[in-house]
């Protein structure tokens, strides 16, 4: 056929050609079902062969017995039960031949001379008595240029031939529909009310008005066979009304117009699977928005949990501070009640001085300091692992609530890839909740800390506890009280002297209580944000490859829509070319 073709016509060939092989590689990186990218490959295969004419209906609907009165003869086994269990590709032959391709597949080779330049498939029924008659049908159907749907008179229009005409609607093909025993209808106006509900439907189903030809294959098959071979004529072939469908399929449907639907043909199932795979593309982008929304979520929860620790942090260090406050309040007492003249000679005795000031200044400071810097600490330590298993109970419910959404048909690599990174992600931080050891973590945090205030002090204390460092520290920066006063100093401190000296030390211990709060407060805020930061990166650095695949899973939708879309552009620029020509 194409050597008869004008230049037009070959390069809307061309044109076409490169469109739905380039929609078929878009697919395939798609990871399309191997069906569709083979129903792509066969639309193209079949540009070079002749118009393929396929005969779809019901097994009851007289489909088989149609076929016959085109044919001329009883070519073709007939019966009251489904006998076209396989799919029958009539082509023309010198002689009666019947090869057998595949398991579902024959050829027929008939001397019927229009067969010279029509193909016409035989396919199962449509109904689902046998269903897989129907699947066969339904895979055939697609590669159809032309499809001949027949129905009864006296059943039109069943529910299944409903759902069937709609699946062929899907794949834009050109329908003719045949209204078969159309002699079991006497009346004239019963005739035209059947014609009528057909169309009605039709057009509802269709979306267009299609061609519809009232028939006998009865009739024509006895009008045929009282021809003897030659051309039908009389009553009973003008009664089967026969002839506007024959002249229609053999005459109407010439060379050019059979070459506008074989054209259309790969355009129409090219345009049937871009609809399919953008809808799974945008199906796949709506659930990549929901995985969005969850690293949304997970980043909101992170930020609030930083705010929230901060400010938490505040009100967890005040309780140090309550107990430096305290000290200091108990060091005013304590020189208030010790400096005076009255207590000059216990003032002259260092030990018991320094005894009285360990015993009422200190007292249990180094317990108090230390059990609140660790509860500090395992603050920290609870917070961070608590915020670990909320986040992993999260993604573990946002899992359990999208396991069943099926992307498409094809979800394979997608939701494979999607549903194996989600478990990896979540048994990733179900085993560093599992091997998080709160009591080594504060273990860890606390030495950090004490070692920061040994630093900072300059002291050695060897193994000594937390609130034992805190309160060698505080020794190391007061005064030397139990030097303040000794053999012979009464004398050069005098008694207007002592009163100055009581507020001076007043003031220098609140000073030194002061810079150990602040360098306290400084060391365990720097190592309070040391380990947040650590642990917000753990989890950021978890939920990592879920969080790559998003994005680049995104990026890559993003491309095969827009490319999709433009090859839709251009089959839908195609078929108006096809239609446009001579």
């Amino acid at each position: 056929m194409q050597q008869l073709l004008s230049t037009e016509h070959l390069q809307v060939l061309r044109s076409e050609r490169s469109v739905i092989e380039e929609t078929r590689v878009q697919l395939a990186r798609l990871n399309a079902e191997d069906d569709d990218l083979a129903l792509l490959k066969r639309s193209l295969e079949q540009l070079d062969e002749l118009f393929l004419l396929v005969v779809v209906g019901e097994f009851n609907a007289g489909k088989t017995a149609f076929l016959n009165a085109m044919l001329g003869s009883k070519l073709l086994p007939e019966g009251v039960t489904p006998t076209t269990a396989r799919i029958h590709v009539l082509r023309h032959g010198e002689a009666h031949r019947h090869d057998r391709v595949g398991d579902d597949y024959d050829v027929v080779y008939l001397p019927v001379e229009w067969l010279r330049e029509i193909n016409l498939v035989d396919t199962p029924g449509t109904n689902a008595v046998v269903q897989r008659h129907q699947q066969i049908t339904e895979h055939f159907v697609p590669q159809s240029d032309l499809v001949l749907f027949v129905t009864s008179a006296d059943r039109p229009f069943s529910e299944s031939e409903r759902a069937f005409l709609a699946r062929i609607r899907e794949w834009g093909k050109k329908v003719v529909i045949v209204v078969n025993k159309i002699d079991l209808i006497e009346a004239p106006a019963d005739r035209q009310t059947i014609l009528d509900f057909v169309r009605d439907n039709a057009r509802t189903l269709l979306g267009i008005d299609p061609q519809i030809f009232p028939v006998s294959a009865r009739l024509a098959q006895q009008a045929r066979a009282a021809a003897n071979g030659g051309a039908p004529r009389g009553p009973v072939w003008d009664a089967s009304l026969f002839a506007p469908l024959e002249k229609y399929l053999l005459e109407t449907l010439d060379n050019g117009a059979r070459w506008r639907l074989k054209l259309e043909n790969p355009l129409g199932v090219a345009s049937r699977l871009l609809d399919k795979y953008i809808t799974v593309v945008s199906e796949r982008q709506a659930l990549l928005r929901s995985d969005f929304e969850t690293l949304d979520t997970i980043d909101g929860q992170l930020a609030a949990y930083e705010q929230d620790m901060r400010r938490d942090f505040q009100y967890q260090f005040a309780r140090v501070d309550n107990v430096l406050y305290a000290m200091a309040e108990r060091g005013d007492k304590f020189f208030d009640d010790t400096m005076r003249l009255t207590r000059i000679i216990d003032l002259m005795n260092g030990s018991k001085i320094s005894a009285a000031f360990d015993r009422e200044v200190i007292g249990d400071t180094s317990r108090d300091l230390e059990r609140h810097v660790n509860g500090l600490i395992d603050w920290m330590v609870d917070k961070d692992y608590r915020q670990w298993r909320a986040i992993t109970e999260y993604l573990n419910r946002r899992w359990s609530q999208h396991a069943d959404r099926i992307v498409g048909s094809l979800g394979a690599d997608f939701e494979t890839n999607r549903e194996q990174l989600l478990t990896s992600v979540g048994k990733e931080a179900q085993r560093l909740i599992d091997s998080y050891d709160r009591n080594a973590e504060a273990d860890k945090l606390a030495q950090d800390v004490q070692t920061a205030i040994v630093n900072t002090a300059a002291i050695e204390v060897g193994a000594l506890g937390l609130g034992a460092v805190l309160v060698a520290v505080l020794h190391s920066t007061l005064l030397d009280v139990t030097g303040i006063l000794g053999a012979g100093v009464l004398a050069a401190f005098g008694l207007y002297l002592l009163p100055r000296r009581r507020a001076s030390l007043k003031t220098d211990l609140r000073a030194r209580i002061a810079t150990l709060r602040t360098t306290l407060e400084s060391n365990l805020r720097t190592q309070f944000e040391t380990e947040l930061s650590a642990g917000v990166a753990r989890i950021r650095e978890a939920i990592a490859p879920y969080t790559r695949f998003v994005r680049v899973e995104r990026e890559k939708l993003d491309r095969f829509q827009v490319d999709m879309a433009k090859a839709r552009t251009e089959i839908d620029a195609l078929r108006g070319s096809v239609q446009r020509l001579e």
